[in-house]
């Protein structure tokens, strides 16, 4: 199948802009204002953490290139320099095993750089004020939880490459949460969410998301003031849990093969083939009918940033104009999925599917539109904010 051709280069704009360069220290002081006397620490992922971790043994193999940039940009640059500029204290890694699922629970133990068997529950997070997760595989669910339960504030940031360093950790997060709240002020209370998506031998997929008028939250990476938090970074972004949500909507697996997914009463009951591998639908439906929690939506959400593509979800799914989807568990969001409620462990993670151009090119986001009481607006049209949001943007 080949590419829809009308669809716009979504980085258009992010071409033109110009990032400052990446300071941890700017990023640490207006992401969690006030940091002075805070004690830091820096949580990696790993596949064998007690034997990988001992002397940053991990910085050997080349497989680790997110864990390598935690220690070369966030953990050096605390030790060099960022720690005594901010007066913060502790700057210590520790590692944890890979949960190789998005958001699924960690395992308790994690090692040090000595390689000391430690755990965080015990270890780690009841003895520091701030904690970043970089890693592989997100971790904001579980973190979330945490937090709550032990004080700390924090940041995940999965997935972090050179781009998102140059640009989405780059910005100022006062003006990205400024601009996030304007979006969310404008979709606030919402009562329903149609998403109609153009595909290439012409039909039109719509699925319908009801909000029943609930607060509309956003992910726009302060976590200022002492009040335990976890920012997802990088951040900016408005988001539902939808209450219900019934139609269709295309999906593009991994191995590149199409499919529609049919969606009732909240959750999707099955995949049907547009183009690829039958197998992959197949093994699709098969999750579905064995653990049908793993297809129940968690989430709505909607990019407010002007950002470049990233290659990375975590920053593309920022990018105004985008929309997404998720399935699974959506506690870390307000929600009501909780991992109690799945068949296996394994299977209790909470996974975006994002439209894009990069990401989608085969099918379109034709329209966007937002109920609310009487008002109608038309929110995205071809993956481009519609006159309502930009009017939104604009407003003081």
């Amino acid at each position: 199948m080949s590419e829809i051709a009308h669809l716009p280069d979504i980085v258009a704009d992010a071409k033109k802009r110009e990032f400052p360069p990446f300071s941890l220290s700017r990023l640490l002081r207006t992401v969690f204002e006030p940091i002075e006397g805070c004690k830091i620490a820096i949580l990696v992922d790993l596949e064998d953490p007690a034997s990988e971790m001992e002397a940053f043994g991990f910085l050997k193999n080349p497989r680790y290139a997110v864990q390598q940039r935690a220690h070369q940009h966030f953990y050096s640059a605390l030790h060099d320099s960022v720690m005594e500029e901010l007066r913060m204290t502790g700057g210590d890694m520790f590692a944890y095993h890979m949960t190789h699922g998005s958001n699924l629970d960690m395992r308790d133990e994690c090692w040090d750089v000595e390689g000391n068997e430690r755990s965080l529950d015990a270890d780690v997070y009841p003895n520091y004020d701030i904690i970043l997760c970089i890693g592989d595989w997100s971790a904001t669910a579980p973190l979330t939880a945490k937090c709550k339960e032990f004080g700390f504030r924090g940041a995940t940031m999965h997935g972090v490459n050179n781009v998102i360093l140059s640009s989405g950790l780059a910005v100022d997060y006062d003006d990205v949460s400024a601009d996030a709240e304007k979006i969310r002020l404008a979709m606030n209370r919402a009562d329903e969410i149609e998403i109609d998506f153009a595909l290439e031998d012409g039909r039109v997929l719509t699925a319908s998301l009801q909000l029943e008028a609930q607060e509309a939250q956003k992910s726009h990476g302060l976590c200022k003031g002492t009040d335990p938090d976890v920012a997802n970074l990088p951040a900016g972004e408005v988001y539902f849990v939808p209450r219900d949500a019934n139609g269709e909507f295309p999906m593009k697996y991994a191995d590149g093969t199409l499919g529609v997914l049919t969606v009732k009463d909240r959750n999707i009951i099955r995949s049907t083939l547009i183009e690829g591998d039958q197998a992959t639908i197949d093994a699709h439906n098969a999750r579905l009918a064995d653990d049908p929690m793993t297809g129940t939506l968690g989430e709505l959400g909607f990019g407010t940033q002007v950002l470049p593509v990233s290659g990375s979800d975590i920053q593309d799914e920022k990018v105004l104009g985008t929309c997404h989807l998720a399935t699974g568990r959506d506690d870390h969001l307000g929600g009501d999925i909780v991992p109690d409620m799945f068949k296996k462990h394994e299977n209790s993670t909470h996974d975006d599917i994002l439209f894009a151009p990069h990401k989608t090119p085969n099918f379109d986001i034709q329209q966007v539109r937002m109920r609310r009481g009487d008002q109608r607006e038309i929110l995205i049209e071809h993956f481009r904010p519609a006159e309502y949001l930009v009017e939104a943007l604009c407003g003081e």
